[in-house]
């Protein structure tokens, strides 16, 4: 709940910005009548969902963070190439399959965000959580060490999340 005053009105000014921006762009024109709708659809969606909000984790360590988007844009890239050589070659050799990564990572967003990076990276694709949300089923184009691949999505994308977002 919020309790500062000017807040009450306004519970999200930036989501309230953009969707008066979006409103205007997506109708492309400034008139009067649809500066008004923009307006006040800008404010009351806000008021109406302010209930829905959950706390998000912060980060912890913003310069971590970039260097994970770094490493991650990295790993597409090289993965991309990875794929491709393995796509053009003979099909007969890939070795695909499922394997369960055991998580650390606590919280919705990080693991939201493990979840998408390996989908990301060309040739593995997040399928689901377990139950409890212990395991990650990833499913990878071409696996010749399973335990191999666990640990590099554990080193590589897992532990600087938890560093991140401290959790």
């Amino acid at each position: 709940m919020l309790t500062q005053p000017r807040f009450r009105w306004l519970p999200m000014p930036v989501h309230s910005l953009l969707l008066f921006v979006m409103w205007l762009l997506l109708n492309n024109t400034l008139a009067p009548a649809h500066l008004l709708l923009g307006a006040a659809l800008a404010l009351c969606i806000p008021l109406v969902v302010r209930g829905l909000q959950n706390p998000q984790p912060k980060v912890r360590k913003p310069l971590r963070a970039l260097g994970y988007f770094l490493l991650v844009l990295y790993d597409i890239v090289t993965a991309n190439l990875h794929v491709a050589r393995l796509v053009l070659g003979r099909l007969d050799v890939l070795q695909p399959a499922f394997i369960a990564v055991p998580l650390d990572l606590q919280g919705d967003v990080p693991l939201s965000l493990l979840a998408m990076t390996v989908s990301m990276t060309p040739g593995t694709v997040s399928c689901e959580f377990s139950t409890d949300r212990s395991c990650l089923y990833v499913h990878a184009l071409h696996v010749e060490d399973q335990a191999l691949l666990i640990e590099t999505i554990k080193t590589r994308y897992e532990r600087p999340l938890q560093e991140i977002f401290g959790c």
